[in-house]
């Protein structure tokens, strides 16, 4: 079997609102375009009236007894809906974890294409972690590994004021420091 690998949303953009025929309710309560108060009439009533208005019935809220139901244009409402849950999701940002691999013979140029790098996901708005991987005889000499991330976080810092998340610590055969900016 295949599995497919695309990314799916995980809900639509905008609740499902019932219009015209679709709503179940035998009665609604009825707003009008304005929105005022038109009274509880039975559905086919109601669908009937935003006819002879040339509008459309939506129900506006299900769990309300009897639901509540408006005579609006709906492809309109539907439109500023999601136009409104575009906006949202536009303004909201995850910060995700960025990594950033030093080594211990790490090159002063290689050391300043790390820190472009850093600097660009902390102004994005993401953490960074950085982390030396120590190998074979390098497991012996890991305050050397220490002192690098160490320098790196002190080079970012002369740049951007950060918070540490998870200071400079040594896990197995790495040692890693996580931060963000202030």
């Amino acid at each position: 079997m295949r599995i497919s690998r695309k990314k799916r949303p995980d809900k639509p953009l905008i609740p499902r609102y019932f219009s015209n025929e679709r709503i179940r309710a035998e009665e609604v309560r009825v707003l009008d375009n304005e929105g005022n108060n038109v009274g509880v009439m039975k559905t086919k009533d109601a669908i009937a009236l935003a006819r002879t208005q040339e509008r459309d019935l939506v129900e506006i809220n299900p769990k309300a007894n009897p639901p509540v139901a408006r005579i609006m244009d709906f492809s309109q409402f539907k439109y500023q809906k999601e136009k409104e849950a575009r906006k949202q999701k536009q303004n909201s940002h995850i910060a995700e974890l960025k990594g950033i691999r030093l080594s211990m013979r790490i090159s002063d140029h290689d050391m300043d294409v790390r820190l472009q790098q850093a600097l660009k996901f902390l102004n994005r708005g993401d953490k960074v972690r950085t982390e030396v991987i120590l190998r074979g005889r390098e497991r012996g000499k890991s305050e050397l590994g220490f002192e690098v991330t160490k320098r790196f976080c002190a080079l970012v810092e002369a740049e951007f004021p950060i918070r540490y998340e998870q200071e400079v610590t040594q896990q197995g055969g790495k040692i890693t420091a996580i931060f963000t900016k202030k």
